[in-house]
């Protein structure tokens, strides 16, 4: 059964090489890992795949060994728990304003002590063989990850509680929800939201994280301690590059 790639560097404090993808492309999860990527954010709250193409990309992840850390389109909990067995290496749920949602999600996807996720242990996350049971359970706590969104005001006040609750292992800011509800409410900047999920993740010796696409922003957040940092996406890469060649056209007399 495959180790985590994420929660390894949780546990040896380093920082966590992301990136983005929320189309089919089996070829950007081959090119991601071998540019030395750790882990693929897969968006389905704004994007649409098959349950075959997902499936797909899971299978090629663990084919070149680099995490998916799936954003489900629902809440629904058979639903978020298949995804693990189908090989997802943890689950990013947006909009978590509460520990009481927190703990509803540890409960859908942790197995007990921690939660009341449903046992299989069949498919291509055990390898699709039937393990010991216990084996298996202690393998997929101690090897997937939940990963918890802020994004409203409401969940910056609630971040020390969200924080604490055990079972969730990271937790990302989202700048654009988040952002966008703070102008409206002006009651703190972004930057005053960051620094106190940061704290709230130091005292409770929780990871967090979140998109940071320039390079002073990188800089700014892992010195606040951020470990999931997130630079790049399959959008990033069309844009650059088409612009690039289409310049080359320019030049042609």
């Amino acid at each position: 059964m495959r180790k985590s790639k994420t929660l390894a560097k949780i546990r040896s404090g380093e920082m966590i090489r992301t990136c983005v993808m929320g189309h089919y492309i089996p070829a950007y999860v081959c090119h991601a890992a071998r540019a030395g990527y750790d882990c693929i954010w897969v968006d389905l709250e704004h994007r649409s795949m098959t349950n075959r193409e997902v499936e797909a990309l899971l299978a090629f992840s663990h084919l070149f060994d680099i995490d998916i850390m799936l954003r489900p389109p629902t809440l629904e909990k058979t639903l978020l728990y298949r995804h693990l067995e189908d090989g997802a290496a943890g689950l990013m749920i947006p909009h978590v304003s509460t520990a009481d949602k927190a703990k509803m999600l540890v409960d859908a996807v942790k197995f007990p002590p921690l939660g009341d996720r449903g046992l299989d242990n069949a498919g291509l996350d055990a390898d699709f063989h039937i393990h010991d049971a216990d084996e298996y359970v202690a393998w997929a706590n101690r090897e997937t990850f939940l990963c918890v969104q802020i994004e409203t005001p409401q969940a910056v006040h609630n971040a020390d509680a969200i924080a604490a609750v055990e079972g969730v292992d990271l937790i990302f800011v989202g700048p654009g929800d988040l952002g966008l509800r703070l102008r409206q409410s002006g009651e703190m900047t972004l930057d005053e939201a960051w620094e106190i999920v940061a704290a709230a993740c130091r005292k409770h010796n929780k990871a967090f994280g979140g998109p940071m696409v320039a390079a002073g922003e990188m800089q700014k957040r892992k010195d606040q301690g951020a470990q999931l940092l997130v630079n790049s996406s399959e959008f990033h890469g069309w844009s650059i590059g088409l612009s690039q060649d289409s310049r080359k056209f320019d030049a042609l007399h």
